[in-house]
């Protein structure tokens, strides 16, 4: 009997490995061709020198580094505490600065204004909008040009006096996120990366009795915040997982879901105004370009960017969700043709070359 049992799941077991390994050469087969297929065409380089000043996102920096590398003829990456002296010393035909948060010394603004009153224009990309717009709105004065991924903040900018105010998108950095092929312990059925802000811990309190038969990773802090934290400490990886990680991670999930955090005063964020979110987050752009189907909730710009249900899927609330992945998990091409479809939109339109051109067109230096 114990054999005819260890003969049954041997065999189990040799199916499903078959039907893995088809579905995993199918999805990184088609990835292969659409990327063969979508080649950038021949762009003229800008004769601009830009000074860089990064953030600390690995995943945006390196992509606006290599866009810059790819579009400009000069390129000078420095840290924030030196960017007066070295805009002084190079002397720039442009200084673009990374959200101007967090990492940046207390005297960033004075060095910004020193730098404009050495005839440098200043630009600004603010990437973590509206979470964080009481310190945005002091800071966005300062600079000539103010470039924000969020487009419901445009007005915001220019009720404090900024005249040229413009929306730019995030986009996905094809260096690191890609189609790979993952070592068995990455795969899962459902993945999600990033921290437990209140509305996540909702959601994820709501659908813990649902994920108990699934093979599931949480990646990210603060998720012992949640009431079933109980029921799901077994998924949860409670750490800062890199940028590299979370790639084989998303490449080695049937299913990855995004779910922006809320946008209103307190709740983890610093906008007092709860001022609204419309457009979309980098994860958006990343995910679809690992070429892995993407369950996302809705924002109002996302159809301006996919195609929903064509390049990629939403849910609504707790109960869609769950019946989204029940759904896609039973419909295998269907996923993997509808993350197809979102990984050529992706390196059609959402790359980090593209955004620098507009960036450069609308500040003259294209």
């Amino acid at each position: 009997m114990r054999n005819h049992s260890a003969s049954r799941l041997g065999e189990r077991g040799r199916k499903d490995g078959y039907q893995n390994g088809w579905l995993d050469g199918w999805r990184l087969g088609a990835c292969k061709g659409i990327e063969e297929g979508v080649q950038p065409g021949n762009q003229s380089r800008s004769a601009a020198r830009i000074l860089y000043v990064p953030q600390g996102f690995e995943a945006i920096d390196q992509g606006v580094i290599a866009a810059l590398q790819n579009e400009v003829a000069e390129v000078y990456v420095v840290p924030a505490i030196e960017m007066q002296l070295q805009a002084a010393q190079l002397r720039p035909d442009a200084v673009l600065v990374m959200n101007g948060l967090h990492v940046f010394p207390p005297d960033h603004l004075e060095q910004i204004d020193a730098i404009r009153n050495m005839g440098i224009p200043s630009v600004i990309w603010f990437v973590d909008d509206p979470y964080i717009t009481d310190v945005t709105v002091e800071v966005a004065p300062h600079y000539d040009y103010i470039f924000t991924h969020e487009r419901s903040c445009l007005p915001l900018y220019q009720s404090v006096g900024c005249t040229q105010v413009h929306h730019l998108p995030l986009a996905a950095h094809f260096g690191l996120f890609k189609p790979m092929q993952v070592p068995h312990e990455y795969r899962t059925d459902i993945c999600f990366i990033g921290a437990a802000f209140w509305n996540r811990v909702q959601l994820f309190d709501e659908i813990a009795p649902y994920l108990q038969d699934k093979r599931v990773l949480i990646g990210g802090s603060q998720w012992e915040r949640m009431t079933h934290y109980p029921l799901l400490q077994r998924f949860v990886q409670d750490r800062w997982i890199k940028v590299p990680e979370t790639v084989q991670y998303y490449n080695g999930a049937k299913i990855v879901i995004n779910l922006h955090r809320t946008t209103e005063a307190g709740k983890d964020n610093f906008n007092g105004r709860s001022w609204p979110a419309e457009s979309i987050n980098p994860r958006t752009f990343e995910m679809a370009a690992c070429g892995t189907l993407q369950l996302t909730d809705l924002r109002s710009e996302l159809p301006e960017h996919y195609s929903i249900g064509s390049e990629i899927a939403v849910f609504h609330n707790a109960k869609h969700l769950i019946e989204q992945i029940d759904y896609y998990l039973t419909h295998e091409q269907e996923r993997l043709q509808v993350a197809a479809r979102g990984y050529r939109r992706t390196k059609k339109h959402h790359t980090f070359e593209g955004r620098i051109r507009k960036l450069l067109e609308i500040t003259g230096l294209g």
